[in-house]
């Protein structure tokens, strides 16, 4: 790490690593020791600082709370067979929060800045970086208003903050997924693209709609057609039809997945047929009925792969072929594993080691 920036570390005085049951770990209920924080105000990020894990006191009329002007990312560590702690691309995840910021109309985090406040939290709590088989160290950076202000303008003042938490995985199981022509994600010239806190919101209610008919998850379509594939719940959505690995470009209403890229990056290297372009429902359905779609996945950071194995539409619901026929998904998780795990050769320079 680059000793170029002033974090001041307020080291907690009761740890609570004894407590956690490393072999059951649930995604996204245990929070690591410390936390980085940094405040923007009069046009730059001051006081960086990682403290003990704890609570804020912010006022009830802090802009966040009435105009969302939030904004996160997601990313995981992993430790390998030396003991080395292991990040996956974590350039790329400062870089697309820099863009989300920008949609969101929030001043950036430098990359810098971005990077030193996760090697430094990282490094600090390095003992809870879990090694067993499907587990990681998830980290999540994120940044919000923080005026104490009612009316709908940009915020003057900010926070960045980066919290850390041993996870297992996140689908236990291959998914069974609806596609949703009713309800929306994004749509063209919103905010699909900004890894923003009120996209996420606005995907509740219709994904506990289907939760309720016995679907894990939505695949969402475009907003103005309900034509067209964008995306998997909260993840990339990737086909395999006819041999070609088929996934919908990215837009101003389709996040731009890191894990999504990655796999891109590798299935090309590998000489495998892949087409980044549209594709509508009635093609999915075809080809299923055909026989020729033959992997349906979802892809992000959260599940690296998770497997589609049934897709309603239109109160029908199609099976897909069985996981142990899936050649480019299974390979694709295998690599990325490996590579994330330090146990297959880095030759995209995708690893951050932190010894």
């Amino acid at each position: 790490m680059t000793e170029t920036l002033d974090i001041q570390i307020t080291e907690t005085q009761s740890s609570k690593l004894s407590e956690i049951d490393f072999d059951n770990l649930a995604f996204g209920k245990t929070f690591s020791d410390h936390m980085f924080v940094a405040d923007y105000k009069n046009g730059e990020w001051t006081d960086l600082r990682i403290t003990p894990y704890q609570n804020l006191s912010i006022s009830p009329a802090n802009a966040t709370l009435h105009y969302a002007q939030s904004i996160f990312e997601g990313l995981k560590a992993h430790k390998n067979d030396n003991g080395d702690i292991l990040i996956f691309r974590p350039e790329a995840n400062a870089k697309r929060l820099i863009k989300s910021a920008e949609r969101m109309c929030m001043p950036p985090v430098p990359e810098e800045l971005f990077m030193e406040a996760i090697e430094s939290l990282v490094s600090l709590d390095k003992d809870w970086v879990p090694n067993k088989p499907g587990t990681s160290l998830y980290i999540r950076p994120f940044q919000f208003a923080d005026d104490p202000f009612i009316g709908v303008r940009p915020s003057e003042t900010y926070k960045f903050m980066v919290l850390t938490g041993p996870v297992g995985g996140y689908y236990s199981e291959p998914v069974k997924v609806k596609i949703e022509k009713h309800f929306t994600r994004a749509v063209r010239g919103g905010v699909g693209a900004a890894k923003t806190a009120g996209n996420y919101a606005a995907s509740l209610y219709p994904a506990k709609q289907a939760q309720s008919q016995g679907y894990h998850q939505l695949v969402w379509t475009d907003g103005q057609t309900h034509e067209f594939i964008e995306e998997s719940g909260t993840m990339n959505i990737m086909f395999v039809i006819n041999d070609t690995l088929i996934t919908p470009p990215t837009s101003d209403s389709i996040l731009p997945g890191i894990t999504r890229e990655s796999a891109l990056i590798l299935a090309k290297d590998w000489g495998l047929n892949v087409e980044e372009r549209p594709i509508k429902i009635d093609e999915v359905i075809e080809a299923i009925e055909k026989g020729s779609l033959t992997e349906a996945f979802g892809i992000g950071t959260a599940a690296t792969v998770s497997h589609i194995a049934v897709i309603g539409y239109e109160g029908t619901d199609y099976e897909l072929p069985t996981i142990e026929t899936r050649k480019t998904s299974n390979r694709l998780l295998d690599a990325l594993t490996g590579i994330k795990m330090g146990q297959i050769e880095d030759k995209y320079g995708w690893i951050k080691k932190i010894g």
